[in-house]
């Protein structure tokens, strides 16, 4: 199914969903730190603090700071590599895979309700 959207459309949907989050009482997560736990959910693992700093375009610290976050949430962990100690795995977590299952029921749910 393809859905089409105007762009008014479009950002009332990301304005509510982004609304519903802020409001809900859990800690929300900043667009970055948002980008950064779909790409761990939504992209095959292996993910690596270099790899996620590569494809964001961003540095390590940055991500090492919203994994910092998202560990406090228990949404994500860390490991070494042992193939390779330099690289920090980043694995995901049952909470996560809740959190991320809760946002894009979020994101349907807002969908039926914008105007057709």
């Amino acid at each position: 199914m393809t859905l089409s959207l105007r762009p008014s459309q479009a950002l009332k949907l990301w304005h509510d969903v982004t609304f519903d989050q802020v409001r809900d009482g859990v800690q929300d997560l900043t667009v970055r730190q948002t980008a950064i736990l779909l790409t761990i959910y939504m992209e095959a693992p292996p993910h690596t603090v270099r790899g996620l700093a590569k494809k964001l375009g961003v540095t390590k610290p940055v991500i090492t700071r919203a994994l910092d976050t998202m560990g406090k949430m228990e949404l994500v962990s860390r490991r070494r590599d042992e193939a390779d100690k330099r690289n920090v795995v980043i694995q995901r977590t049952l909470a996560g895979a809740l959190y991320v299952e809760k946002l894009g029921d979020l994101v349907i749910a807002r969908c039926k309700e914008l105007p057709r």
